[in-house]
């Protein structure tokens, strides 16, 4: 079936739902009929539910108790290749068609009639008398002839309260009218001149402009070393995507990084674009959703699921610093936004960006299969120069016990601060300790939900678990032993090395910059503000200060413990490590200034420490893909996690063991099942984990495998079984 079919009223259609069915319900189309592909409210037992026109009815049911959709909304209808990225993601995910429909429905009032609010306009009236005030506003409207502005707009454009305004509605002056609140977005002057380009920077933009205008599929890794200016290439590329008719998706994966981001976009295309994330307003949501769907919206700027939404034709997806680890949603619906960004783009012929320093070895392995195009952005843009890369031995260090900042790493400090220079000291741990020690039994404060140490975050006086977010006030006493004064804070956080700067330089200004300390994204954003205009000597920052903030004073970083990443089993460690640091380091230096990093190890001599101090990147992935390879694992393989969780550790250890016994449908793909055995984090609010692990070669059909080895197990229903295709962590 085509976009345009239609269905007449009375003919049976196929709707899905948003409601845990797993099967597609038949319906009577309305008065006027509707299109496939329609979103609608149907009756669902006592209740409405929205729904999208999936096809023609099946017609095996009674057809006098098949009742009617109840009304077509007034959005635009779900295109084909949406519909396509919702079976085949799902496919993909082992996810239930309902749960995909959810996804892509995330903004509030879909059903809801337009909303409407107020604008005003030049009138006809004459004031009763003139005020300089009421001058203004009759100024400010005139310069701008027909166009209209809410009352806050107008009032803050002239420079006058609102009651002003009011005043001169009341006389006819300026008009007051009601004005749908969803309107298009402003239009994007892709013609504006940009940033002057490096001869790199444009041999890159010609490349992907190539691709664009082929209006098929292709995926481009964008690699260039910190400050080689990769995001006016990729801009250049978004120019070229309106230029031809079609809609730009620009994802992110921080919140704090878009505040620089969307200035970067108004001044190159001189208007704001749309945005899809946790920090706009429901409002904004809604209509962001409505205005993509007509193909209002030419450039959205947003987080992972901005990737599901309804775009009328999207022909680019740029995924900047596509190796982060916040891709990947590890809840709901278990996927990873840059795969899931490719498979999106090869269904609607659109180019696919993937951008990144320090690019994921999955992208790299693609590169070198062939399947994705490279291209390097070898040299910092401007005057700009790479940071000089320094081990700090601590083994040689003789610090104290409570000491971390090694008198090395605080001599270059105070050389900064003499120049007027900022320093960055990094550590990946947030709060202050992560663990809180009884010194009289030797007891670890834990959460009361979870198999986690609680975090002492001691700016807010509280103890804190990073898993399911309970907190509690910081005991007196041990609450094992009940010894007095002998609890005591064990290891750094960032709030502890805080601490210690404000005794190591008493006369320089200290900033932490954490996403604890924050209440707000706003919040956070001013303060990123303030610290990249150099109203701090020392920023202290967890990984939140690697991803793509430009402090252009900043000549110093210090890593405190380059270490910690190497810790434990993950068979990401290596790579995850070699990328934060390298990330990180990447931030001084950025302006005309030469940078220097400085790791603080006990392990100088480790594979990766050396990598990162070399700078030999291409030596490091082959090393890694090569030991990845030996052992069969991704990107050379393929694995799936199965999460059983319960309050019941009885049930899940019984399911758990029954399903390492009865592997038929994985053996016959030749897939291995490792355990059951507790997760890492064995208890999460309050439930218990128990975590299996398959592995298989590459090209096997694992998901109908998985699907076929599921279905042979009552799971109990107080038992949660999910499934991670392709799992980013192990937890």
């Amino acid at each position: 079936m085509n976009e345009l079919t239609h269905f007449a009223e009375n003919q049976l259609v196929s709707v899905l739902t948003t409601q845990p069915i797993d099967r597609l319900l038949d319906y009577k189309a309305p008065e006027g009929g509707c299109f496939l592909g329609a979103f609608v409210e149907v009756p669902l037992g006592p209740r409405r539910v929205i729904g999208v026109v999936w096809g023609a009815g099946k017609g095996d049911y009674d057809i006098v108790k098949i009742r009617a959709v109840h009304r077509v909304l007034d959005v635009a209808p779900m295109g084909a290749d949406m519909r396509e990225f919702l079976i085949r993601a799902g496919e993909y995910t082992i996810t239930p068609m309902a749960t995909m429909l959810r996804l892509a429905t995330r903004a509030p009032g879909l059903g809801d009639p337009l909303s409407m609010r107020k604008i005003y306009r030049i009138g006809e009236g004459v004031p009763d008398r003139e005020t300089p005030a009421r001058k203004k506003v009759i100024q400010a409207l005139a310069d701008y002839g027909e166009l209209a502005f809410t009352l806050r707009e107008l009032a803050e454009m002239a420079g006058v309260s609102s009651s002003v305004v009011k005043g001169l509605v009341a006389q006819g002056v300026v008009d007051e009218e009601d004005s749908p609140r969803d309107l298009p977005y402003g239009k994007l002057d892709y013609t504006l001149k940009g940033k002057e380009l490096s001869k790199d920077q444009a041999n890159a933009v010609d490349k992907l402009k190539e691709g664009l205008q082929s209006k098929v599929y292709g995926t481009t890794l964008l690699k260039g070393v910190t400050g080689s200016g990769k995001t006016e290439v990729y801009l250049e590329a978004v120019a070229e995507c309106i230029k031809n008719g079609r809609q730009a998706l620009v994802l992110l994966p921080e919140i704090a990084l878009t505040s620089q981001f969307l200035d970067r976009v108004r001044e190159r295309f001189g208007a704001m674009p749309a945005e899809w994330h946790s920090g706009v307003t429901q409002t904004e949501r809604r209509r962001c959703w409505r205005m993509v769907g007509q193909g209002n919206a030419e450039l959205i700027v947003g987080a992972r699921s901005a990737l599901f939404l309804p775009f009328r034709d999207l022909g680019l997806i740029v995924v900047d610093e596509e190796h982060d680890t916040s891709y990947k949603q590890e809840d709901g619906v278990l996927y990873n936004a840059r795969d899931m960004s490719v498979l999106r783009a090869a269904i609607g012929g659109a180019q696919v960006v993937l951008s990144s320093a320090t690019p994921s070895l999955e992208s790299w392995a693609n590169v070198e299969a062939g399947k994705y195009q490279r291209l390097d952005l070898t040299s910092r843009f401007g005057t700009a120069v790479l940071p000089s890369m320094n081990a700090i031995d601590m083994r040689a260090e003789n610090l104290p016990s409570n000491r971390w900042i090694s008198e090395k790493l605080q001599s270059e400090i105070n050389t900064r601060i003499g120049k007027g220079e900022q320093s960055l000291l990094f550590i990946n741990r947030r709060g202050f300790a992560p663990i809180t020690l009884c010194r009289a039994c030797g007891h670890q404060i834990g959460c009361d939900q979870c198999d986690a140490r609680m975090v002492e975050h001691r700016f807010q006086r509280r103890l804190m678990c990073h898993q399911c977010g309970e907190t509690k006030a910081i005991p007196e006493t041990c609450p094992d032993c009940g010894a007095e004064d002998k609890l005591a804070a064990v290891g750094p956080g960032v709030e502890r090395l805080g601490e210690e700067a404000v005794a190591l330089f008493p006369d320089a200004r200290i900033a932490v910059l954490s996403s604890d300390l924050f209440g707000s994204a706003r919040a956070m954003k001013a303060q990123i503000e303030t610290l990249a205009k150099g109203e701090a000597d020392i920023i202290i920052g967890t990984q939140l200060v690697a991803k793509g903030h430009n402090f252009p004073l900043l000549t110093l970083v210090g890593v405190i413990d380059a270490d910690l990443g190497l810790q434990g089993s993950d068979l990401r460690a290596a790579e995850r490590t070699f990328q934060l640091m390298r990330q990180v380091s990447g931030r001084a230096g950025r302006a005309e200034k030469q940078g220097a990093a400085f790791l603080q190890t006990y392990q100088p001599e480790h594979p990766v420490i050396r990598a990162v101090l070399s700078g030999d990147e291409e030596g490091f992935w082959a090393a890694e893909a090569n030991a990845r390879k030996s052992t069969g694992v991704p990107p050379y393989g393929r694995l799936a996690g199965i999460v059983l969780s319960s309050p019941d550790e009885n049930e899940i250890h019984m399911l758990g063991n029954d399903m390492a016994r009865r592997t038929g449908p994985l053996a016959a793909i030749g897939a291995q099942v490792y355990g059951p055995a507790p997760a890492p984090i064995a208890r999460v609010r309050g439930r218990h984990r128990l975590r299996l692990l398959v592995k298989c070669e590459k090209n096997r059909p694992l998901q109908a495998a998985l699907q076929k080895w599921v279905a042979q197990f009552n799971v109990p229903k107080s038992t949660r079984l999910s499934i991670d295709i392709d799992p980013q962590s192990f937890y």
